[in-house]
């Protein structure tokens, strides 16, 4: 015997919305999704051809392409898998790779996004539903007929307020469980205030109920919060962004053969090969193949770099010609990519001068709220002896000073510009940054590795004695310094074989040395060796006491250093130039960018003491450097940038990482700054310039719930649309 159990229900909103749960939850498991990398689908005839080839596969249930991102999501059975989709669209020339769907702002947050559409539509259908009894009310209906609809409409609201409401009633618990008052707690308590008097009404047979204005206050801040996730989805954060570029699996290259494997699964050592129109799955080393590979996304360099044996590359990056064979050195959380994403996302939640403002603003804002709520309730319960006006009265002055957008203020305005500096090549650590970026006014600049290139190339090597050559070799090797690397660089494709030197050790600021058949032998700058300067780029070897030899270089500027500094100095800044070179090109340098402050054979410390100097006057300083000499400077300044190619001292040193070899955009970077401080205070002020105007209204009786629903959630939205008028 079996029974059956039918749900007879006068609410359309009660049975739509644990239905429309109970299908997503079935289709989750049928379901699997697949998201599909697309780098050169460019238009609308593209998304048609991948997706009729996608949907013509057996078991995919649809496909759905984002041209704006390049990607294409498809829904299939769990045996469909993504190598035969990507095999499928590269039958008809669209190589394509798959992406993480775990690690997609498209999953995570989008989920988000469908919740609270979903409970906004409920709200939406059910307030319709609502209406419509309550305008036969309003029309005249009577004794029973009036008690009837009162009764049929708390049987949609009530059921509607629970699902619905759901957002603000979890949020305002966990802040009661916390002992703080959040900023849903005033939004429940008055969902839950319009919703009692209304029930109080129905079961007394009164005339008046407000169950259509309890469920349009639902409906309307779910509204503007759902309006709000969207306007803050837009300014997509630079960590999502980095997250998305991670490649679930990889071809494992076994004894067996090639394997498909989970990244957790690779470890360093492994071999992995990938594909044209692959992305790097892991930081490794090219053993065999040669390609070409696009770091653009990573790095901002819009030309494709030769990738052969030898060739160290990163996860993130896209094989563009060739299959390479790749020995893997980092996977997974090792990886430099996703470190680099968990760095940004730090920096996008650090406490600011202005986050810790707008916390203590809203801490203290919101038990003020609730007194003044309270008082509001006394004093119309007092004049008026209306419970009904005094409970309306409270809830509007509940909803309308609810502190949503001064929440908001600096958040939306911090995760646009780290978004923008990002995709202007770069990558804020640490999350005050932007804060200090926006107030300098003096930059100083390193020479070699940040003005120029950092790849110096050495001059006339062939006609230096090849005992001399053999101990630079063994010198060099051990050095990190740009002109040791380079000069180690130009011995090994001469096939000199280095001297075996023993108890080498690098002196900050001056070389390295170490002792050869009893001989101390240094390479390094020429006071510290006591040579006479040349006119070049140069470092020196001596053996003992013996007469210093030159090793010459050539180094290029840096691709848009001239228009940065003309960019910077037009705009007020003061430019220094300050390096540990030789005085003859630094000074070269300096005139060909049109620097008239510079100073050359600068040590460690006098950079670092110049800078103090500096801001001991009043000054906020911007240090861009890159070398282990300038990490003293950089920790000293007010605010650092260090390019990619830093050393990792320099690197860890600064505050900002340059992520292309274009310092073009460093005067955008400060001017997003400034835009941003500006988005902020502006923000800061909205939202209060809305609280002085609001209160009083919702104080003296004039803002029903509804009204003042509407008007906080406009409030927020400004304050995020605001945050994304940064250019």
């Amino acid at each position: 015997m079996s029974t059956a159990v039918t749900n007879i229900s006068a609410c359309p909103a009660c049975v739509a919305a644990p239905a429309a749960e109970t299908i997503a939850a079935k289709r989750a498991e049928r379901e699997a999704g697949i998201v599909l990398s697309l780098p050169t689908a460019h238009c609308a005839a593209c998304i048609s051809d991948v997706e009729r080839a996608l949907n013509a596969v057996p078991g995919v249930r649809s496909a759905r392409v984002n041209l704006t991102q390049k990607r294409v999501s498809v829904a299939a059975l769990p045996s469909v898998g993504a190598e035969a989709l990507v095999a499928r669209l590269a039958t008809i020339g669209y190589p394509a790779h798959e992406l993480d769907p775990g690690l997609l702002s498209t999953t995570a947050t989008d989920r988000q996004g469908r919740d609270l559409l979903m409970r906004l539509g409920v709200a939406g259908f059910a307030m319709m539903n609502i209406m419509l009894l309550s305008f036969a009310v309003w029309s005249g209906a009577e004794a029973a007929t009036r008690d009837l609809f009162h009764w049929i409409s708390a049987a949609i609201a009530l059921p509607t307020l629970a699902f619905s409401g759901q957002p603000f009633f979890k949020s305002a618990w966990a802040s009661i469980k916390a002992r703080r008052l959040g900023m849903d707690v005033p939004i429940s308590l008055a969902l839950i205030l319009s919703s009692a008097i209304s029930l109080f009404e129905t079961f007394e047979g009164g005339e008046h109920a407000y169950f259509d204005a309890a469920v349009s206050l639902c409906f309307f801040l779910l509204a503007g919060r759902y309006l709000d996730y969207r306007s803050r989805a837009a300014a997509r954060s630079a960590a999502e962004e980095l997250a998305a570029l991670e490649v679930p699996r990889a071809t494992r290259l076994d004894p067996e053969g090639e394997v498909i494997v989970p990244i957790a699964d690779l470890a360093p050592g492994d071999l992995v090969l990938v594909r044209p129109g692959g992305r790097m799955p892991v930081d490794g080393v090219v053993t065999d193949g040669a390609s070409e590979i696009d770091r653009s996304l990573l790095t901002g360099e819009t030309l494709p770099l030769y990738a052969g044996p030898g060739s160290v590359v990163s996860a993130g990056e896209v094989n563009l010609s060739g299959p390479l064979t790749l020995r893997v050195t980092a996977a997974g959380h090792d990886s430099s990519l996703h470190r680099m994403a968990e760095l940004v996302a730090v920096a996008e939640t650090a406490r600011t001068r202005y986050t810790s403002l707008a916390d203590r603003m809203a801490r203290g804002y919101s038990p003020s709220v609730h007194i003044l709520a309270l008082s509001s309730f006394l004093v119309w319960l007092y004049l008026t002896s209306d419970l009904r006006l005094a409970v309306n009265v409270a809830a509007a002055v509940l909803i309308i000073t609810c502190p949503c957008a001064l929440a908001l203020a600096v958040p939306a305005v911090v995760t646009s510009a780290s978004g923008k500096l990002f995709r202007k090549g770069f990558l804020i650590k640490d999350g005050t940054a932007l804060e200090r970026l926006a107030e300098v006014d003096t930059v100083v600049f390193d020479k070699t590795g940040t003005l120029t290139l950092g790849a110096p190339t050495p001059l006339g090597l062939e006609g230096h004695d090849p005992q001399m050559l053999a101990l630079a070799a063994g010198l060099a090797r051990a050095s990190g310094h740009p002109l040791s690397r380079a000069l180690s660089a130009g011995l090994r494709d001469m096939a000199v074989t280095p001297a075996d030197i023993e108890d080498l050790r690098e002196v900050p600021g001056y070389g390295i040395e170490g002792c050869w058949h009893g001989s101390l032998v240094r390479l390094g700058r020429a006071e510290w060796l006591g040579a006479a300067p040349v006119a070049e780029t140069a470092t020196f070897l001596a053996i003992g006491v013996g007469d210093p030899v030159a090793f010459r270089f050539i180094d290029s500027p840096r691709p848009g250093a001239a228009s940065a500094v003309a960019a910077l100095q037009q705009a007020g800044k003061r430019v220094l130039l300050i390096s540990g070179d030789a005085e003859a090109p630094v000074a070269r340098l300096a005139a060909e960018l049109g620097l008239t402050e510079w100073q050359a054979q600068a040590l460690p410390q006098e950079k670092a003491a110049r800078i103090t100097a500096l801001q001991a006057e009043g000054h906020k300083v911007l240090m861009v450097g890159d070398g282990l000499n300038d990490t003293a400077a950089l920790a000293s300044a007010h605010v650092s940038i260090s390019p990619a190619s830093a050393l990792d001292a320099a690197r860890v040193a600064s505050d900002i990482v340059l992520l292309g070899q274009d310092l073009s955009p460093l005067p955008d970077a400060l001017r997003i700054a400034v835009q941003a401080r500006r988005r902020i205070k502006q923000n800061f002020a909205l939202s209060l310039a809305y609280n002085v105007v609001a209160v009083p209204v919702a104080l003296v009786g004039l803002a029903t719930p509804l009204i003042a629903a509407l008007a906080m959630s406009t409030s927020s939205v400004t304050v995020s649309l605001n945050a994304l008028r940064l250019k």
